[in-house]
């Protein structure tokens, strides 16, 4: 397959560590900062342009003709629209752009767009906000993700002193127990491990967890952690994730959100009828606890900038916040954020790039993300009649080394997967991966 990737950013960066990681393919970045497209040169076995995406011959130039797949991700939303517009006018299969502009995301605007050639569009910040909104619910993990409507989730859940499991194997934790969940990676460090059963649980892990609702008590348990009644939020920064998340919440909770420029503040408080927004600075302990920090279930840090997030959560954990979310776009500073006492990272570029990716896949995928802070992926693949894996006990299975099934929704039901669990056509299946076993995957549920 030929993808062209326009913008060598985090996102463009990321995607092209997804699809180089086990696939046969022939990828072009197109960027207009040398030093950006340099950078991936260097690391991956790609062709780097430097040049406009949205010039005709610089398009023409790199072959549109014979191009599977063309991609916009610059930081421009302008710029992604325009691009794909050119792309499929000049041959491309299909258009993906990332927009930044609620609007689009009608049914009118998409078809509009649709008719003009972009296929596909991914918008960040309400993948983020949605991501938030689902993380408050789940207060006891630092990651939560839903597939087919709660059926099953997964859980990053990191180990304190208070964990029951610590120093035991997976194989000791699971000893005659009925199978509700299965811990299908461990986080160590720089690491990412697919664990088996004589693997040993370690202070300090953060753990990936499958379970499905008769399982969640118990695993809560084991790990020592409380569900905390959330009722009270605030939020700071008035960011388009922000606003977003307070427009998602502010009906179930009582919000707050702090937004630094006055006017900015104003135009926000017109728009979230049952939010209190207030102006100041959520750095500024004094506010704070003025506004009843104090008595706040959770506080989430949505600014532009990474720094003021990392700090004002630390700030509002040490005023005794018991949640803490902070949105943080230096990849570089995610493990530090976690380590030093943050509860959940959320990075709208690696939302992106899982959005995108899943979209691409010839197998059906009906969810998809990339957990933040490691090379893995989470997925939700649906299984067909002519699927390879169709009719197979799991046992039987040539399923890559750096994948595992955690669990399987079959009509209403759901439950864990064992090596004797036959999967059947209409199965969803949820599969934790490394980036390298994508492609496998791909082939098996194809």
């Amino acid at each position: 397959m030929k993808i062209i990737i326009a913008g060598a950013g985090e996102v463009g960066l990321h995607l092209t560590k997804m699809f180089s990681a086990g696939g046969d393919h022939n990828i072009v970045i197109v960027d207009t900062d040398p030093q950006r497209s340099h950078t991936i040169d260097t690391h991956y076995d790609v062709l780097t342009v430097t040049g406009s995406a949205t010039s005709i011959a610089v398009l023409k130039d790199i072959g549109m003709r014979n191009t599977d797949l063309f991609i916009s991700v610059t930081e421009k939303e302008e710029t992604n629209i325009t691009s794909c517009i050119l792309a499929k006018k000049l041959g491309a299969k299909k258009t993906v752009a990332r927009i930044d502009n609620q609007e689009y995301l009608t049914y009118q605007n998409t078809k509009l767009l649709n008719d003009l050639g972009v296929d596909h569009v991914t918008y960040p910040q309400r993948l983020a906000a949605l991501e938030i909104a689902n993380l408050i619910r789940e207060t006891g993990v630092s990651e939560s993700i839903e597939f087919s409507g709660g059926k099953l989730s997964l859980y990053a859940i990191k180990l304190d002193e208070s964990a029951k499991v610590i120093g035991k194997t997976l194989q000791e934790v699971n000893l005659g127990r009925s199978l509700n969940y299965r811990a299908v990676a461990i986080e160590r460090g720089d690491a990412t491990i697919i664990p088996s059963g004589k693997d040993t649980f370690q202070l300090g892990d953060l753990v990936y967890v499958i379970s499905n609702k008769d399982g969640l008590d118990k695993l809560m348990e084991s790990s020592g952690k409380q569900h905390i009644d959330v009722r009270n939020i605030m939020i700071l920064g008035g960011s388009r994730i922000g606003t977003r998340t307070a427009k998602e919440l502010q009906h179930h909770f009582n919000v707050k959100l702090i937004e630094l420029d006055e006017n900015k503040s104003l135009q926000i408080a017109d728009q979230l009828t049952k939010t209190l927004v207030l102006n100041g600075d959520g750095r500024d302990t004094e506010l704070l606890e003025e506004e009843g920090i104090r008595k706040m279930d959770a506080f989430i840090a949505v600014t532009d900038n990474s720094d003021t997030n990392i700090i004002a959560c630390l700030l509002a954990k040490k005023l005794g916040v018991k949640k803490t979310i902070a949105e943080i776009e230096n990849v570089d500073y995610i493990q530090i954020a976690e380590n030093i006492g943050i509860d959940t990272i959320i990075n709208k570029k690696f939302l992106a790039a899982s959005s995108i990716f899943a979209y691409t896949l010839s197998a059906e995928v009906h969810t998809m993300k990339c957990l933040t802070g490691t090379d893995a992926e989470i997925m939700e693949f649906v299984v067909h009649d002519d699927s390879e894996i169709t009719g197979m006990e799991l046992k039987s299975v040539d399923f890559p080394k750096n994948a595992i099934i955690g669990g399987i929704i079959r009509d209403k039901e759901s439950f864990i997967a064992t090596g004797k669990t036959i999967i059947e056509s209409g199965d969803r299946v949820v599969v934790f991966a490394l980036a390298e076993a994508v492609r496998d995957l791909e082939r098996i549920f194809k």
